[in-house]
């Protein structure tokens, strides 16, 4: 059995503890944020290419409890991990589209056949689960116009799909990613 890390956090000072425990899930780890947890979350999710030490000074706290401190957070679930935005332009992306996808029967196993196809399409970049107007929200990338038609045919002949609205973006004013970090004080 593989052992889970359990954070706790005590001012600067963070504790890790093992379990074995196969009940003892995410939910189950989380820790309490304090001002601190959610300054680190804050500058992170805005800059995940920041040093330790950088971040540290931003949280107002020392190098080596700020290092714990992520370490803690990524075990606790809070961080899921780290990535790059790319410009899908210049790597030949030129179109965004959304399609919003009808199913013929909502049964787990129709439901996670679809996840599962349309999840190995590059071009599919989020595929959510929605309620109202549809089952299914995708955001896709196309190399062009035509690329993006042979996509959308595509998807119209995946089993149980009854409907297919497809919304091509035109601009896009704001993209975040993450989720706004609050502090409970405010």
């Amino acid at each position: 059995m593989i052992p889970n890390n359990r954070a706790a956090n005590f001012g600067d000072m963070v504790f890790m503890t093992t379990t074995s425990d196969p009940t003892d899930t995410d939910a189950n780890r989380r820790v309490k944020l304090d001002a601190i947890d959610r300054r680190i979350l804050r500058h992170l999710r805005d800059d995940g290419r920041m040093t330790n030490v950088e971040l540290a000074r931003l949280s107002g706290i020392s190098a080596p409890p700020c290092l714990r401190r992520v370490r803690a957070l990524e075990a606790a679930g809070y961080i899921k991990g780290f990535h790059a935005e790319l410009d899908g332009e210049l790597l030949g992306y030129e179109v965004s589209f959304h399609a919003l996808v009808g199913l013929d029967s909502q049964a787990g196993e129709v439901l996670a056949g679809f996840e599962a196809q349309v999840g190995a399409w590059p071009e599919v970049r989020r595929c959510d689960m929605i309620r109202g107007g549809g089952d299914f929200l995708l955001r896709m990338v196309a190399r062009n116009t035509s690329h993006e038609n042979e996509l959308t045919t595509r998807l119209t002949s995946v089993e149980h799909v009854t409907t297919v609205q497809t919304f091509q973006v035109i601009r896009t004013s704001k993209h975040e990613s993450g989720v706004p970090v609050d502090d409970p004080e405010s």
